[in-house]
Protein backbone atom coordinates (compact mmCIF):
# COMPACT_ATOMS: atom_id res chain seq x y z
CA UNK A 1 0.00 0.00 0.00
CA UNK A 2 1.19 3.28 -1.22
CA UNK A 3 2.19 5.97 1.82
CA UNK A 4 1.48 8.99 -0.96
CA UNK A 5 -0.87 11.25 0.28
CA UNK A 6 -4.22 11.00 -2.07
CA UNK A 7 -3.72 14.29 -4.40
CA UNK A 8 -7.21 15.97 -4.55
CA UNK A 9 -9.35 16.39 -7.73
CA UNK A 10 -11.63 18.87 -8.85
CA UNK A 11 -15.76 18.65 -8.16
CA UNK A 12 -16.93 19.49 -11.01
CA UNK A 13 -20.58 20.84 -11.19
CA UNK A 14 -22.62 20.07 -14.78
CA UNK A 15 -24.79 22.87 -15.26
CA UNK A 16 -28.17 22.74 -17.55
CA UNK A 17 -27.61 24.37 -20.59
CA UNK A 18 -30.98 25.43 -20.68
CA UNK A 19 -31.08 27.19 -17.31
CA UNK A 20 -30.96 30.84 -17.04
CA UNK A 21 -27.84 32.32 -15.84
CA UNK A 22 -28.76 35.19 -13.14
CA UNK A 23 -27.82 38.42 -13.94
CA UNK A 24 -25.91 40.52 -11.73
CA UNK A 25 -26.86 43.83 -12.75
CA UNK A 26 -30.31 42.39 -11.38
CA UNK A 27 -29.27 42.29 -7.80
CA UNK A 28 -29.61 44.85 -5.18
CA UNK A 29 -27.54 47.93 -4.67
CA UNK A 30 -25.33 47.42 -1.48
CA UNK A 31 -25.43 50.32 0.62
CA UNK A 32 -22.08 51.55 1.27
CA UNK A 33 -23.08 53.16 4.20
CA UNK A 34 -25.70 53.54 7.38
CA UNK A 35 -28.82 55.65 7.03
CA UNK A 36 -28.45 58.83 9.15
CA UNK A 37 -31.33 60.19 9.41
CA UNK A 38 -31.63 63.01 7.47
CA UNK A 39 -34.87 64.21 8.21
CA UNK A 40 -34.29 64.20 12.10
CA UNK A 41 -31.25 66.41 11.54
CA UNK A 42 -32.91 68.59 9.20
CA UNK A 43 -35.65 69.20 11.36
CA UNK A 44 -32.82 69.73 13.94
CA UNK A 45 -31.00 72.32 11.84
CA UNK A 46 -34.77 74.04 11.36
CA UNK A 47 -34.73 74.51 15.37
CA UNK A 48 -31.72 75.02 16.31
CA UNK A 49 -31.40 78.25 13.19
CA UNK A 50 -30.67 81.11 14.38
CA UNK A 51 -30.17 84.67 11.85
CA UNK A 52 -28.00 86.94 12.34
CA UNK A 53 -28.25 90.42 14.21
CA UNK A 54 -29.77 91.94 10.91
CA UNK A 55 -32.11 89.54 10.05
CA UNK A 56 -33.67 89.42 13.26
CA UNK A 57 -33.67 93.55 13.21
CA UNK A 58 -35.47 93.32 9.84
CA UNK A 59 -38.39 90.85 11.12
CA UNK A 60 -38.72 93.05 13.70
CA UNK A 61 -38.82 95.82 11.71
CA UNK A 62 -41.22 94.36 8.79
CA UNK A 63 -43.23 92.63 12.12
CA UNK A 64 -43.67 96.47 13.69
CA UNK A 65 -44.84 98.17 9.72
CA UNK A 66 -46.88 95.12 9.06
CA UNK A 67 -48.92 95.40 12.44
CA UNK A 68 -48.57 99.29 11.97
CA UNK A 69 -50.04 99.12 8.33
CA UNK A 70 -52.89 96.84 9.40
CA UNK A 71 -54.05 98.55 12.05
CA UNK A 72 -54.29 101.65 10.15
CA UNK A 73 -56.30 99.32 7.76
CA UNK A 74 -58.43 98.81 10.37
CA UNK A 75 -59.13 101.79 11.66
CA UNK A 76 -60.16 102.80 8.12
CA UNK A 77 -61.98 100.25 6.94
CA UNK A 78 -64.34 101.14 10.14
CA UNK A 79 -64.55 104.46 9.71
CA UNK A 80 -65.34 104.22 6.29
CA UNK A 81 -67.95 102.03 7.15
CA UNK A 82 -69.72 104.17 9.68
CA UNK A 83 -70.41 106.60 7.06
CA UNK A 84 -72.11 104.42 4.66
CA UNK A 85 -74.09 102.92 7.37
CA UNK A 86 -74.36 103.39 11.22
CA UNK A 87 -75.15 99.42 11.42
CA UNK A 88 -72.54 98.14 9.48
CA UNK A 89 -70.06 100.20 11.45
CA UNK A 90 -71.05 98.92 14.52
CA UNK A 91 -70.88 95.10 13.22
CA UNK A 92 -67.06 95.96 11.78
CA UNK A 93 -66.31 97.17 14.95
CA UNK A 94 -67.54 94.64 17.25
CA UNK A 95 -65.32 92.13 15.39
CA UNK A 96 -62.59 94.13 15.48
CA UNK A 97 -62.56 94.33 19.20
CA UNK A 98 -63.72 90.13 18.98
CA UNK A 99 -60.21 90.11 16.80
CA UNK A 100 -58.19 92.16 19.50
CA UNK A 101 -59.70 90.37 22.44
CA UNK A 102 -58.61 86.96 21.33
CA UNK A 103 -55.66 88.32 20.36
CA UNK A 104 -54.93 89.27 23.84
CA UNK A 105 -56.30 85.95 25.23
CA UNK A 106 -54.06 83.76 22.83
CA UNK A 107 -51.07 85.67 24.02
CA UNK A 108 -52.45 85.52 27.61
CA UNK A 109 -52.61 81.83 26.78
CA UNK A 110 -49.02 81.91 25.85
CA UNK A 111 -47.86 83.89 28.99
CA UNK A 112 -49.50 81.12 31.04
CA UNK A 113 -47.52 78.50 29.06
CA UNK A 114 -44.43 79.52 29.45
CA UNK A 115 -45.69 80.48 33.27
CA UNK A 116 -46.10 76.89 34.29
CA UNK A 117 -42.59 75.72 31.94
CA UNK A 118 -40.97 77.88 34.69
CA UNK A 119 -42.76 76.34 37.62
CA UNK A 120 -41.43 73.03 36.30
CA UNK A 121 -37.87 74.43 35.80
CA UNK A 122 -38.21 75.99 39.12
CA UNK A 123 -39.03 72.57 40.66
CA UNK A 124 -36.37 70.67 39.15
CA UNK A 125 -33.50 73.12 39.82
CA UNK A 126 -34.57 73.05 43.55
CA UNK A 127 -34.51 69.33 43.51
CA UNK A 128 -31.40 69.22 42.16
CA UNK A 129 -29.87 71.68 44.85
CA UNK A 130 -31.89 69.54 47.90
CA UNK A 131 -29.77 66.60 46.07
CA UNK A 132 -26.54 68.19 46.34
CA UNK A 133 -26.96 69.58 49.87
CA UNK A 134 -28.83 67.24 51.29
CA UNK A 135 -31.14 70.02 52.61
CA UNK A 136 -34.26 68.16 54.53
CA UNK A 137 -36.57 71.51 54.68
CA UNK A 138 -35.71 72.65 50.82
CA UNK A 139 -36.79 68.49 49.74
CA UNK A 140 -39.97 68.83 52.30
CA UNK A 141 -40.50 72.17 49.84
CA UNK A 142 -40.08 70.65 46.81
CA UNK A 143 -42.73 67.54 47.89
CA UNK A 144 -45.08 70.30 48.89
CA UNK A 145 -45.05 72.28 45.31
CA UNK A 146 -45.24 68.82 43.26
CA UNK A 147 -48.09 68.00 45.80
CA UNK A 148 -49.62 71.19 44.96
CA UNK A 149 -48.76 70.89 40.81
CA UNK A 150 -50.40 67.60 40.91
CA UNK A 151 -53.09 68.64 43.52
CA UNK A 152 -56.39 68.13 40.71
CA UNK A 153 -54.32 64.90 38.50
CA UNK A 154 -56.95 62.18 39.99
CA UNK A 155 -54.04 59.66 38.09
CA UNK A 156 -51.75 60.76 40.60
CA UNK A 157 -54.29 60.98 43.48
CA UNK A 158 -52.82 57.91 45.14
CA UNK A 159 -49.16 58.46 44.88
CA UNK A 160 -49.61 61.55 46.61
CA UNK A 161 -51.28 59.87 49.28
CA UNK A 162 -48.88 57.38 49.45
CA UNK A 163 -46.30 60.52 49.94
CA UNK A 164 -48.03 62.14 52.48
CA UNK A 165 -48.62 59.21 54.86
CA UNK A 166 -44.78 58.76 54.45
CA UNK A 167 -42.61 61.64 54.25
CA UNK A 168 -42.83 62.89 58.05
CA UNK A 169 -41.43 59.42 58.79
CA UNK A 170 -38.21 60.30 56.32
CA UNK A 171 -35.79 62.21 57.77
CA UNK A 172 -33.49 61.99 54.53
CA UNK A 173 -34.06 64.97 51.82
CA UNK A 174 -32.40 62.01 48.54
CA UNK A 175 -35.32 59.46 50.47
CA UNK A 176 -37.75 62.07 50.28
CA UNK A 177 -37.35 63.29 46.94
CA UNK A 178 -37.02 59.51 45.97
CA UNK A 179 -40.46 58.75 47.89
CA UNK A 180 -41.85 61.50 45.95
CA UNK A 181 -40.21 60.44 42.70
CA UNK A 182 -41.34 56.68 42.82
CA UNK A 183 -44.83 56.93 43.65
CA UNK A 184 -46.15 60.50 41.62
CA UNK A 185 -43.71 60.46 38.69
CA UNK A 186 -43.72 56.85 37.95
CA UNK A 187 -47.39 57.10 36.21
CA UNK A 188 -46.85 60.00 34.29
CA UNK A 189 -43.09 58.60 33.28
CA UNK A 190 -45.48 56.15 31.68
CA UNK A 191 -47.57 58.07 30.30
CA UNK A 192 -45.17 60.11 28.56
CA UNK A 193 -43.10 56.95 27.19
CA UNK A 194 -45.69 55.88 25.40
CA UNK A 195 -46.21 59.60 23.38
CA UNK A 196 -42.50 59.05 22.67
CA UNK A 197 -42.95 55.44 21.22
CA UNK A 198 -46.06 56.93 18.89
CA UNK A 199 -44.00 60.02 17.84
CA UNK A 200 -41.09 57.16 17.22
CA UNK A 201 -43.76 55.32 15.22
CA UNK A 202 -45.17 57.54 13.40
CA UNK A 203 -41.98 59.12 12.19
CA UNK A 204 -40.49 55.70 11.26
CA UNK A 205 -43.18 54.79 9.24
CA UNK A 206 -44.11 58.06 7.26
CA UNK A 207 -39.63 58.20 5.79
CA UNK A 208 -40.17 54.35 4.90
CA UNK A 209 -43.38 54.56 3.00
CA UNK A 210 -43.97 58.58 2.05
CA UNK A 211 -40.81 58.56 -0.88
CA UNK A 212 -42.23 62.50 -1.37
CA UNK A 213 -38.84 64.71 -0.49
CA UNK A 214 -39.45 67.16 1.83
CA UNK A 215 -42.49 65.41 3.40
CA UNK A 216 -40.77 63.43 5.49
CA UNK A 217 -39.06 66.52 7.51
CA UNK A 218 -42.58 68.07 7.48
CA UNK A 219 -43.94 64.83 8.94
CA UNK A 220 -40.72 64.36 11.79
CA UNK A 221 -40.83 68.10 12.63
CA UNK A 222 -45.06 68.11 13.13
CA UNK A 223 -44.83 64.69 14.91
CA UNK A 224 -41.97 66.25 17.71
CA UNK A 225 -43.53 69.56 18.15
CA UNK A 226 -46.58 67.47 18.80
CA UNK A 227 -44.99 64.76 21.43
CA UNK A 228 -43.07 67.41 23.01
CA UNK A 229 -46.18 69.50 23.29
CA UNK A 230 -48.20 66.30 25.01
CA UNK A 231 -44.91 65.36 27.41
CA UNK A 232 -45.33 68.73 28.56
CA UNK A 233 -49.09 68.46 29.29
CA UNK A 234 -48.29 65.50 31.12
CA UNK A 235 -46.17 66.43 33.73
CA UNK A 236 -48.08 69.49 34.17
CA UNK A 237 -46.59 72.16 31.83
CA UNK A 238 -49.32 72.47 28.94
CA UNK A 239 -46.97 74.75 26.72
CA UNK A 240 -48.93 76.63 24.05
CA UNK A 241 -48.08 76.90 20.21
CA UNK A 242 -44.88 79.43 20.72
CA UNK A 243 -43.78 77.43 24.06
CA UNK A 244 -43.80 74.11 22.31
CA UNK A 245 -41.50 75.50 19.81
CA UNK A 246 -39.44 77.57 21.88
CA UNK A 247 -39.28 73.93 24.42
CA UNK A 248 -38.28 72.29 21.16
CA UNK A 249 -35.10 74.65 20.55
CA UNK A 250 -34.03 74.20 23.96
CA UNK A 251 -34.18 70.53 23.62
CA UNK A 252 -32.41 70.37 20.73
CA UNK A 253 -29.95 72.59 21.72
CA UNK A 254 -29.32 70.72 24.89
CA UNK A 255 -28.91 67.90 22.56
CA UNK A 256 -26.56 69.58 20.88
CA UNK A 257 -24.24 71.03 23.44
CA UNK A 258 -23.94 67.15 24.98
CA UNK A 259 -23.42 65.76 21.30
CA UNK A 260 -26.10 63.73 21.52
CA UNK A 261 -28.06 64.10 18.35
CA UNK A 262 -25.95 61.91 16.04
CA UNK A 263 -26.36 58.71 17.02
CA UNK A 264 -24.10 56.13 18.57
CA UNK A 265 -22.35 53.58 16.11
CA UNK A 266 -23.47 50.78 19.05
CA UNK A 267 -27.21 52.08 18.51
CA UNK A 268 -27.03 52.20 14.82
CA UNK A 269 -25.77 48.50 14.52
CA UNK A 270 -28.39 46.89 17.16
CA UNK A 271 -31.56 49.38 16.55
CA UNK A 272 -31.08 49.82 12.54
CA UNK A 273 -28.02 47.74 11.84
CA UNK A 274 -27.62 43.67 11.29
CA UNK A 275 -31.11 42.91 12.63
CA UNK A 276 -32.38 45.45 10.23
CA UNK A 277 -30.86 46.99 7.24
CA UNK A 278 -29.61 43.20 5.95
CA UNK A 279 -33.45 42.79 5.25
CA UNK A 280 -34.90 45.66 4.12
CA UNK A 281 -34.22 48.69 2.16
CA UNK A 282 -32.48 51.87 2.91
CA UNK A 283 -35.82 53.82 2.87
CA UNK A 284 -36.49 51.57 5.62
CA UNK A 285 -33.82 52.02 7.51
CA UNK A 286 -33.86 55.58 7.16
CA UNK A 287 -37.48 55.21 8.78
CA UNK A 288 -35.75 53.18 11.87
CA UNK A 289 -33.16 56.04 12.28
CA UNK A 290 -35.45 59.01 12.42
CA UNK A 291 -37.21 56.94 15.05
CA UNK A 292 -34.38 56.69 16.88
CA UNK A 293 -33.28 60.16 16.96
CA UNK A 294 -37.49 60.97 17.30
CA UNK A 295 -37.06 58.90 20.98
CA UNK A 296 -33.83 60.36 21.63
CA UNK A 297 -35.40 63.78 21.51
CA UNK A 298 -38.36 62.18 23.07
CA UNK A 299 -36.07 61.55 26.36
CA UNK A 300 -34.58 64.92 26.40
CA UNK A 301 -37.70 66.46 26.24
CA UNK A 302 -38.72 64.12 29.27
CA UNK A 303 -35.60 65.35 31.05
CA UNK A 304 -36.77 69.41 30.63
CA UNK A 305 -39.98 68.91 31.71
CA UNK A 306 -40.03 66.40 34.39
CA UNK A 307 -40.32 68.03 37.97
CA UNK A 308 -37.47 65.73 39.52
CA UNK A 309 -34.53 64.67 37.51
CA UNK A 310 -34.04 60.77 36.88
CA UNK A 311 -32.50 59.70 39.90
CA UNK A 312 -34.54 57.05 41.84
CA UNK A 313 -36.22 56.18 38.60
CA UNK A 314 -33.88 54.91 35.73
CA UNK A 315 -33.71 57.38 32.84
CA UNK A 316 -35.54 55.87 29.87
CA UNK A 317 -33.06 54.03 27.20
CA UNK A 318 -33.23 55.33 23.64
CA UNK A 319 -32.99 51.51 22.61
CA UNK A 320 -35.88 50.10 24.39
CA UNK A 321 -37.88 52.70 23.61
CA UNK A 322 -37.04 52.33 20.03
CA UNK A 323 -37.90 48.62 19.68
CA UNK A 324 -40.88 48.85 21.74
CA UNK A 325 -42.18 51.50 19.14
CA UNK A 326 -41.24 49.65 16.11
CA UNK A 327 -42.15 45.88 17.05
CA UNK A 328 -43.65 44.65 14.52
CA UNK A 329 -43.83 47.31 11.82
CA UNK A 330 -40.82 45.77 9.44
CA UNK A 331 -41.70 42.01 8.63
CA UNK A 332 -39.06 39.90 7.68
CA UNK A 333 -38.98 39.57 3.44
CA UNK A 334 -38.92 36.73 1.60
Amino acid sequence: MSDDPVQPRPYLIELDEDAPLADPSAAEAVPDALPEGRAMRAVGGIATARGSAVWRLAVWVFGGLFSFVLSVAAWDFVTSLFERSVVLGWAAFALTVAAVVMALVLAAREWAAFARLARLDGLRGRAVAAHRAADLAEARAVVAGIARLYGARADTAWGRKRVAERSAEVMDADALLALAEVEVLAPLDAAARLQVEAAARQVATVTALVPLALADVAAALFANIRMIRRVAEIYGGRSGTVGSWLLLRKVFGSLLATGAVALSDDLVSSVAGGGVLSKISRRFGEGVVNGALTARIGIAALEQCRPLPFVALPRPAVSSLVKRALTGMFGERG
